[in-house]
């Protein structure tokens, strides 16, 4: 069941500050005093993990999403098994899945827009350590996320090491690469050269910036798939005698040429999409995420993670190009730099950066024994840890996976 909480004046890192910081968030379980996980999701998703315990006299609560991201790894008996932890997790400022962002209302009443003072991961962060002390949670357990979510992981153990004992960044990274960057880049600006962005005040009776929106989601999904999955899912297929190309303008010459699958995909997707996200929120999440930079502030990574005495556990993925092996490895190297226990594991997939939210049976065993026994949980143990300097050596493969969604 979603709850709405006020945290009182917030002062973002850009300077500003905003009189009623308001987080929507969901927890599961009992807290009994040490059991608390924070679950931080990734750019799109919100706090609705899973399914398990968020129904009330029948009503049902998605947070504007088809359904639970996490469901198969969060809930009773599950890897984040409810019935041992107190699971919590919070919708980041900016997005529009109920907590304080550029849809939510602003001082005057009406919409922020772009009104709203830009937002970094570290804001994620402190507005997430506010709400666990209205919560009453001190100390947690462990912080778990992927993609962002896995960024904002690693900044709780650079700006809070204290607070927690475990930490589990899946597929993520550092900082983004260049080439990520760009691609973002390009999906903000077909959300402000759609007419109907209209410089970010679009709420209200006139139409929405949908095209743009959609267009930035198509740029995105093709990040998150890989080469592997994408030939496996459409190869080159003609999409089938019902498909239509109504969702966009076609040049008259396109009517001679098939409609692909992957077309057809990424137009379904897109639109359902513009369905339940703001596009100015799109536009603010993505440049909190560019802008994350484990080592600001610090000089390097293993400078900025020395203060954390907890342990680590770094899930990724083979074909993921969104957040690769190699910038696991570089985190693995820079968490023993500073004396941290640390296991990474590298898990054989074709499914590209999807694959923590669509393989669970390849998150799930090293995360739940991680949970229970650190660094020296079985599946910790026998699935790959890293070696002394970082180089991925001793790392032994989690096997292929099968897909959940087969194509």
């Amino acid at each position: 069941m979603t709850e709405t909480a006020t945290v009182g004046e917030f002062r973002f890192a850009c300077g500003e500050t905003i009189e009623d910081l308001e987080l929507a968030y969901e927890t599961y379980g009992e807290f009994d005093g040490s059991n608390a996980v924070l679950v931080c999701h990734a750019l799109t998703g919100s706090h609705h993990v899973t399914d398990s315990g968020w129904r009330e006299d029948g009503e049902e609560t998605t947070a504007g999403q088809a359904r639970a991201w996490w469901n198969d790894v969060v809930g009773p008996g599950k890897a984040i098994d409810t019935t041992e932890y107190y699971v919590v997790c919070v919708n980041i400022p900016g997005s529009c899945y109920g907590s304080s962002g550029p849809p939510s209302e602003g001082p005057d009443g009406e919409p922020w827009g772009t009104d709203f003072p830009p937002v970094t991961v570290g804001d994620w962060t402190r507005a997430q350590r506010r709400l666990l002390d209205e919560l009453g949670v001190g100390r947690l357990h462990a912080v778990v996320g992927g993609s962002v979510g896995g960024m904002n992981v690693l900044d709780w153990a650079k700006q809070f090491p204290d607070d927690v004992r475990r930490i589990v960044p899946v597929a993520t990274a550092a900082r983004l690469d260049p080439q990520c960057l760009a691609i973002d880049a390009i999906a903000r600006r077909a959300i402000t050269t759609d007419a109907n962005w209209n410089g970010g005040d679009y709420y209200g009776d006139g139409p929405d910036p949908d095209d743009g929106l959609a267009i930035a989601r198509q740029l995105g999904h093709v990040m998150y798939l890989s080469k592997g999955s994408m030939e496996r899912k459409f190869g080159r297929r003609a999409a089938g005698r019902d498909a239509r190309r109504d969702d966009f303008p076609e040049d008259p010459a396109g009517a001679f040429f098939p409609y692909r699958e992957v077309e057809s995909y990424l137009d379904y997707n897109a639109r359902s999409f513009t369905e339940r996200f703001d596009a100015n929120s799109y536009l603010y999440l993505t440049r909190a995420m560019d802008d994350y930079d484990l080592s600001s502030e610090y000089g390097s990574d293993a400078d900025a993670l020395a203060a954390f005495e907890g342990e680590a556990l770094l899930l990724s993925f083979t074909a993921d190009w969104h957040f690769t092996v190699e910038q696991s490895r570089s985190l693995a190297a820079a968490f023993e730099a500073g004396g941290a226990p640390v296991a990474h594991h590298v898990v054989d997939s074709d499914h590209g950066h999807d694959a923590f939210l669509v393989e669970p049976e390849s998150v799930g065993p090293p995360l739940r024994d991680f949970l229970a026994d650190g660094i020296e949980g079985r599946a910790v143990r026998d699935e790959g840890t890293a070696t002394d300097d970082g180089s991925g050596e001793g790392e032994r493969r989690a096997p292929v996976h099968a897909s959940l969604f087969p194509g």
